[in-house]
């Protein structure tokens, strides 16, 4: 850890104190965030752990399913189904179908909706996001992504943007008039995600022909890390800013950092006073992830979330199947993690021939085996929440 990093976190956690407010009701606990006590998802510690609070002022560890997209049911090949089954409303998808399986499997959240669609080196797309009616047709906390910009890790078509640029401020005070007008006074949204597994001294082969937003060369010298804390800063002051100017209250979630590609710790130094947790995407094993999101807290001082990850495994049939022992170590690991507020499961809901992972086929066939022991663990996590917070 550098000095400037020490020196920082010396004053953000000095700080921190100041900024709680509220009590978390029964417990007498500090709470969080810009929404604590006014109707909103905010943060809390009881017991020595980090929670989200719900509006009504309940704990919650948010257990989140990531990537949902109905278009696998409109193949040519399964003829009429969405038609037949649902009228051609997603409305009614979410309501009847998605919903439903959702509380049932003991997920209580959803994480990140878009689904990667088609992958290539030159053409690497996903779904859309929810509209806000769609957010309330599923009825369900979620989280939503702003798209400000595009330095995804496995963004494979659109070139860096000029974060300082006047352009860039306009586009972001746009994306926030777009989206955040219309959910700042939803209890139900917990807070905005920015970019996933954002590139800023890394590439991919996807993204290698446009090079990583800054050059990691540049690390070698004091003059190069400050520059690039100056650059991390615009994109975290300008897209903070654009939110609040609409939203004062939502949690801001930020990046969603890949945890196995090289992070700096200037970029984290900057996004610390513009966001409210720091979220990761994990693919490694469960002692990994405790490993890797323990240090990040303890090196910051803020909560952390898995916000998308875990393994699967590809069977003789081609499919990935989610491996659901896997899932209940991973979900174990994060309880030891005493800054840990969620874990949001790389879906899908409907597996696509994409991604070819998910918890139903598309023919709507659920994938019986790693659903019984996925939602065996939701439960007993839901059960391990609320017998961890009870007031001592």
């Amino acid at each position: 850890m550098n000095a400037n990093l020490k020196l920082n976190r010396r004053k953000f956690l000095a700080s921190a104190g100041a900024l709680l407010a509220g009590a978390w009701a029964g417990g007498g606990d500090a709470r969080a965030g810009a929404g604590a006590g006014k109707g909103f998802f905010s943060l809390a510690q009881r017991n020595g752990r980090w929670w989200l609070v719900t509006p009504a002022g309940e704990p919650f560890f948010s257990i989140g399913l990531n990537h949902i997209d109905p278009s696998p049911l409109r193949f040519t090949e399964n003829g009429d189904l969405w038609q037949r089954k649902y009228g051609n409303s997603m409305e009614r998808w979410l309501k009847e179908a998605v919903a439903p399986d959702l509380r049932a499997w003991g997920f209580n959240s959803v994480g990140w909706t878009q689904e990667v669609v088609t992958r290539g080196l030159t053409n690497h797309r996903h779904s859309r996001a929810f509209t806000f009616e769609e957010y309330q047709w599923l009825g369900l906390p979620y989280c939503h992504q702003l798209p400000f910009a595009d330095f995804h890790q496995w963004e494979a078509e659109t070139r860096h943007p000029d974060l300082k640029s006047a352009e860039f401020a306009e586009w972001c005070d746009y994306v926030a008039r777009e989206n955040c007008v219309r959910m700042k006074d939803d209890p139900k949204l917990i807070g905005y995600f920015y970019v996933d597994c954002p590139t800023w001294i890394h590439t991919t082969n996807f993204s290698t022909w446009k090079g990583p937003l800054f050059d990691p060369e540049k690390l070698k010298t004091g003059a190069g890390r400050e520059e690039l804390f100056d650059l991390a800063t615009s994109w975290y002051r300008i897209t903070h800013d654009a939110i609040r100017r609409y939203d004062p209250h939502h949690l801001i979630l930020g990046d969603r950092y890949e945890a196995n590609a090289p992070l700096p710790e200037e970029v984290v130094r900057a996004a610390l006073p513009f966001v409210d947790v720091l979220s990761f995407q994990h693919f490694g094993l469960p002692d990994k992830v405790q490993a890797d999101l323990a240090r990040w807290h303890k090196l910051v001082g803020k909560p952390v979330l898995y916000a998308d990850g875990h393994r699967a495994r590809k069977l003789a049939d081609g499919v990935h199947h989610h491996d659901a022992k896997g899932y209940v170590a991973i979900l174990a690991a994060l309880r030891e993690v005493r800054g840990c507020v969620g874990m949001h499961l790389c879906g899908a809901y409907l597996r696509n021939r994409c991604r070819q992972r998910g918890l139903r086929d598309e023919h709507e066939q659920p994938d019986a085996e790693p659903l019984a022991g996925i939602t065996a663990a939701n439960r007993e996590m839901a059960e391990w929440v609320k017998q961890t917070t009870k007031t001592k």
